[in-house]
């Protein structure tokens, strides 16, 4: 491609890319890990990984390698076929969830929020009547902004301007089993939720109200979905969320990091839940494609050869002490929250978005999901230093304001 300088091509961006999201003048070319390069050549330390895509890093060698050899092969054969990297992925799923048994392939997160939908809901009119088709979730949640995730999706403010949204979704409160309780009825089919609630701040539910909640659904057979689009594959250090927990769910939702870069998402269920899905009910034209799951086989490897949860599980505790230092020494910052490499801090003030022009300017890639907090989602293949460069930058920083 022609030499170009970020300022022309973050203008030439903007004439011809929608404008859906809120972009920073740096347009990046080439990455490694834990590094990003832009096109003027300036080198810079990720700690949001394409928001939490990259738990192996960007363009993983590993990754690179099983992709490059599946695409000169096949890469997508019609899904009226299965292919060899499809059948194997989706055996290393069943196998790696500890209870799945069948598997959905998408493309994306909110087009597998939108699979578990159809399927919670076809289940539940297979067993009971068309009548039990709510879906209860959890106020500050995210799922996705197709009109169905987004419906699950109980943020007001990312709602209020695609009204009508799809009718039976009702909100309780997340680490308040009571809020539940009194939303369930005849009607309920699921409860979905993310174990840590990712794109509000960093907001994880507590041991006793999961447990609570696997054990109210149980008893009330309701379904429970387990939204693991951010959270799953090594991020809070275990392979998925639900182990900090004890509990498995009845349907697991997955993408992000499961393609280390490649477009994929899963649901998984057990047979008797999946039995409902018939051919024809359910689709998606490039789910499963040879190349995107021959890139998530390479993932779930390099996972596992490289213990990246139980280092997620370490470098998330030395990160979360850093940040509570500083939380110590500043009185501007509210609160620290995480789990694994998952963590945010809440500021009094609404300077996150100075912070990241800021760390832009500096060399590093954060990221912002209020004014008044910044999340951190490296890859976990950071490494101890990488993350005492971030502190001392922060302290450097919010000393200064």
């Amino acid at each position: 491609m022609e030499n170009i300088d970020n300022n022309a091509a973050y203008n030439r961006g903007g004439k011809y890319i929608m404008n859906t999201y809120s972009r920073l003048p740096v347009v990046f070319s080439k990455a490694s890990m834990q590094y990003l390069w832009d096109v003027e050549g300036k080198k810079y330390l990720d700690f949001i990984a394409g928001y939490g895509c990259l738990n192996v890093g960007h363009s993983n060698k590993t990754v690179v390698k099983a992709l490059q050899k599946q695409v000169s092969a096949l890469i997508q054969p019609s899904n009226v076929y299965y292919n060899m990297p499809q059948i194997e992925l989706a055996r290393r799923i069943c196998e790696i969830t500890g209870f799945g048994q069948k598997v959905f392939f998408a493309n994306s997160g909110t087009e597998s929020i939108e699979a578990a939908l159809k399927l919670a809901r076809k289940y539940s009119e297979d067993k009971y009547d068309s009548q039990r088709y709510e879906v209860i979730t959890f106020k500050r949640s995210f799922h996705g902004r197709t009109m169905g995730a987004l419906s699950a999706t109980a943020q007001p403010e990312k709602q209020k301007m695609f009204q009508p949204l799809l009718k039976g979704f009702l909100y309780g409160e997340l680490n308040n089993i009571d809020s539940v309780k009194e939303l369930i009825s005849e009607k309920t089919c699921a409860v979905m939720l993310e174990p840590v609630q990712g794109e509000s701040g960093v907001y994880p539910a507590d041991v006793q109200f999961m447990k609570e909640l696997r054990d109210l659904c149980t008893q009330k057979d309701i379904l429970l979905i387990l939204d693991e689009v951010q959270t799953g594959f090594a991020r809070t250090g275990k392979i998925f969320a639900y182990e900090n927990y004890n509990i498995q769910p009845d349907i697991l939702v997955l993408a992000k990091s499961l393609g280390g870069g490649m477009p994929i998402g899963a649901i998984v269920a057990n047979d008797e839940i999946s039995s409902s899905f018939a051919p024809g009910m359910h689709g998606s034209t490039f789910g499963g494609n040879a190349a995107s799951c021959a890139a998530a086989i390479a993932v779930i490897d390099y996972i596992k050869d490289n213990d990246l949860a139980r280092r997620s599980a370490e470098l998330g505790r030395y990160l979360l002490k850093g940040l509570n230092k500083l939380k110590d020494k500043y009185g501007i910052i509210k609160e620290v929250r995480g789990m694994g490499l998952m963590a945010a801090i809440e500021l009094k003030e609404p300077l996150a978005a100075k912070i990241i022009e800021d760390g832009l300017s500096d060399g590093l890639v954060l990221n912002r999901v209020s004014d008044y907090t910044l999340r951190f989602l490296p890859p976990l293949i950071i490494k101890k230093v990488n993350i005492d460069y971030l502190l001392k930058w922060l302290n450097k920083k919010i000393g200064e304001t």
